[in-house]
């Protein structure tokens, strides 16, 4: 069973080739081939070489020099003892001349796998950090914050790879704020969770939307079982090793499954109004956590959505009836928020410049550079430097 998935972009002008090179990959577990347009950094890079060889060779030294791929597999019409060379000057491990055996590419590939695993192993397991979006009560937005903070964190520089989960799961709406229709939703891996592998993940989160992986709730109650708090864990554990961010949209339901998730997240997004029965029900939930052990409170943020600064309400009120600062404000913007959702897509895709997608950029920032624990890094690679107020 593979413990990461393997990103894999295929760049061939050979008609035929290219689709290859895919059923062959599709064969070999924990393989994911990556669409047009995904741009997370693809851990090998598979390019057949034109008739301009020189231009080739200097767009495969910037890739692996730049480290925007991760390892390259040449293959050419013909590879003579100059190009085989050139290729090993560069730093190309391994290459094929056409037509491709089958049996020597998957054999190519165990090999990188093998390399992968000894750096990833002398780097260290990945850990990806868990971000649970709880609502402190309906109607506030949760979901809303929870599309388009995973759609911001998918836009940063180094391309982290995201994948955003569906925990509202008898009213989930994740497809319908990202034009997404699903194949596969929780029930799919709650039925099968003693498959659950790499491949078979990827398989059920398809390709992603917007740059973000989606595990939707399911769309009827026929037939569905619903995921206990031991499957969640090892679900989310499983991502971890995985994904650089897993992103929860958990509703405002308070049961086992939420729970579990609230024990087991980096931070806790509790996204509330400048009303009073909100933040009393902000104030309830804080208290109850804090009862039930799932604090220090610093894991837990909480985030004013639908900000206006003339409220009658303000955000000192807010904290003082909380007895907690507010982490992040969310500008009130109506009429982007609503062409947004009609439409089907993140917020920035509808005005990248407009407040509210700049302060959800920045909350992704901010989070982001937190993990890191260098925010200047962030901001140097193309993060919106944003406050938090």
């Amino acid at each position: 069973m593979p413990d990461h998935i393997i990103r894999v972009n295929i760049e061939t002008h050979t008609p035929g080739l290219g689709d290859q090179f895919a059923d062959i990959l599709r064969s070999i577990d924990g393989m994911l081939i990556q669409p047009r347009g995904d741009t997370h950094r693809p851990d090998l890079l598979i390019y057949e070489m034109g008739e301009d060889i020189e231009s080739d060779f200097q767009t495969i030294d910037s890739l692996l020099e730049s480290n925007t791929v991760g390892d390259v597999i040449l293959t050419a019409a013909t590879m003579d003892s100059v190009m085989l060379l050139q290729a090993m000057k560069t730093g190309v491990k391994e290459f094929f001349s056409q037509p491709v055996n089958e049996e020597e590419v998957r054999e190519s590939i165990e090999r990188f796998r093998e390399r992968l695993r000894q750096t990833r192993g002398r780097e260290g397991v990945k850990t990806g950090r868990i971000i649970n979006v709880m609502g402190s009560k309906g109607g506030v937005g949760t979901t809303s914050v929870a599309v388009n903070l995973a759609a911001s964190m998918a836009q940063g520089e180094s391309a982290p790879s995201v994948v955003l989960v569906d925990l509202n799961l008898l009213y989930g709406e994740v497809p319908l704020f990202l034009s997404f229709n699903p194949t596969y939703d929780w029930g799919t891996l709650t039925k099968n969770i003693a498959r659950l592998d790499a491949t078979y993940l990827t398989n059920v989160l398809a390709a992603p939307v917007h740059g973000v992986h989606i595990l939707p709730a399911p769309s009827q109650m026929n037939g569905y079982e619903l995921p206990n708090p031991e499957v969640l864990e090892h679900l989310l554990g499983f991502m971890r090793g995985l994904f650089d961010y897993i992103i929860i949209d958990a509703g405002q339901s308070f049961n086992d499954l939420s729970l579990k998730s609230v024990e087991i997240s980096d931070h806790i997004l509790l996204v509330s109004v400048l009303s009073l029965p909100c933040l009393a029900n902000t104030n309830k939930l804080f208290r109850s956590l804090s009862d039930m052990g799932y604090l220090p409170r610093g894991r837990i943020k909480v985030i004013i959505n639908r900000y206006l600064k003339n409220s009658d309400i303000t955000l000192k009120d807010a904290e003082d009836s909380i007895s907690e600062p507010v982490f992040w404000t969310v500008p009130n913007d109506y009429r982007t928020s609503m062409a947004a959702i009609n439409q089907g897509v993140p917020l920035r895709a509808i005005s990248a410049d407009a407040p509210i997608s700049k302060s959800l950029m920045g909350m992704a920032a901010e989070l982001a550079a937190g993990d890191e624990g260098d925010a200047e890094k962030k901001k140097k690679k193309g993060w919106w430097p944003f406050s938090k107020k």
